[in-house]
């Protein structure tokens, strides 16, 4: 069988130089040895939620970690960050901003006592000696970014009736309304030839 056909998923992703992993040949497995790493990581899919926020696709995420290696693993600690991009919460305008997230995570070794007494999916792994960096850089994003963003803390929104953003209307603008309970008397009044108005004068 061709050797190519044997490799894991991940040796194939790290052939093809993605970026997001880190091989952790370049870091000495001695505990207490550590290694800064600073790399601009592409966005192929949007990170959060289309029309409201997000990392958009085509963009890069900043991350500035320290790697250090521990008995059981790798420690990945430092931050990610990005710009972000979506609409206003209340007047819909677009909005553009950055957004920067704390992150640490402890990535086991095959075989340590961590990896052998964990569920799959209670902590990352080190798979064929590659750090897989994407999933931990993803997920602390995504939970950072802002549920309603806003251009502005002071921002009034639109107008109920017209749609039309409060910034952007006169002084004392608003819209006369009629009371359900005569709104078809003042219809019923409108409607007939040489009635009253609905103030009671003549036509």
């Amino acid at each position: 069988m061709p050797e190519e056909s044997q490799q894991s998923p991940s040796l194939q992703r790290a052939d093809a130089r993605n970026p997001w992993l880190f091989d952790t040949h370049e870091l000495s497995r001695r505990p207490g040895s550590s290694l800064p790493l600073r790399r601009e990581l592409p966005v192929e899919t949007a990170l959060g939620v289309p029309d409201v926020v997000e990392v958009p696709s085509g963009s890069t995420v900043t991350v500035d970690l320290l790697l250090e290696s521990v008995v059981e693993g790798v420690l990945v600690s430092g931050t990610a960050s990005a710009r972000t991009e979506g609409q206003c919460s209340r007047c819909l305008d677009p909005v553009s901003g950055d957004v920067e997230v704390s992150v640490t995570e402890l990535f086991a070794y095959p075989e340590s006592t961590t990896e052998e007494t964990t569920e799959e999916d209670e902590v990352s792994r080190i798979v064929d000696d590659w750090i897989d960096l994407e999933p931990m850089v993803r997920d602390a994003v995504v939970l950072a970014l802002p549920l309603a963003p806003l251009c502005s803390e002071d921002c009034e929104g639109l107008c109920s009736v017209c749609g039309v953003k409060w910034a952007d209307l006169e002084p004392g603008h608003g819209h006369e309304t009629i009371d359900p309970r005569w709104a078809a008397l003042v219809q019923r009044l409108e409607d007939t030839p040489g009635g009253d108005t609905a103030d009671g004068s003549d036509r």
